[in-house]
């Protein structure tokens, strides 16, 4: 497993993982999507990308709210897409996607609704999962090599980030 270190390894890994849960599917982004008159398959959409509350490790979190577009052929079965949404939502449900369990949250508030086209009309051919995910980014912050709790107050040193001016927090 390798460290996140941007917020794009999330859809890359959600990605991977599709694509080994469902091979005969296209799953991608939205450039995969382009040109092609076949939507069938699986994009992968982030929305929107958050603040969230820092890890436990003091990792800068990022509350990403991304969406999986389930999409099946014109013409196919009545609610084939709400089929297909309902088991990207069993996939999605415990899942960090092979991302480290200490950088990645599992999902949450994940539903599946029908699409809405561009009119008010209900595209039942197209379902889209949504969920929120937090994945915490940068170095641990937390960690005191020596085992003692240190403070500083910033109004009496001249560097915060300077751990020699830190001093051991009094029983």
């Amino acid at each position: 497993m390798t460290s996140i270190e941007k917020p794009s390894q999330l859809p890359i890994a959600i990605g991977e993982a599709l694509k080994g849960a469902f091979p005969q599917l296209r799953v991608g982004n939205h450039q995969d999507f382009q040109g092609t008159g076949d939507k069938t398959g699986v994009l992968i959409t982030v929305e929107r990308n958050g603040p969230g509350v820092r890890s436990l490790e003091g990792r800068k979190a990022h509350a990403l709210s991304v969406s999986l577009m389930a999409r099946v052929a014109s013409g196919s079965a009545p609610y084939d897409a709400c089929d297909l949404a309902s088991q990207l939502m069993d996939l999605a449900l415990d899942n960090r996607w092979g991302l480290p369990s200490d950088q990645c949250d599992l999902p949450s508030a994940i539903v599946a609704a029908p699409t809405l086209q561009g009119s008010a009309e209900t595209d039942y051919d197209t379902w889209t999962v949504s969920f929120t995910q937090n994945i915490y980014l940068g170095p641990p912050i937390l960690e005191d090599p020596t085992g003692k709790p240190l403070f500083a107050c910033t109004w009496e040193v001249s560097n915060i980030d300077d751990p020699d001016q830190y001093r051991p927090l009094q029983e």
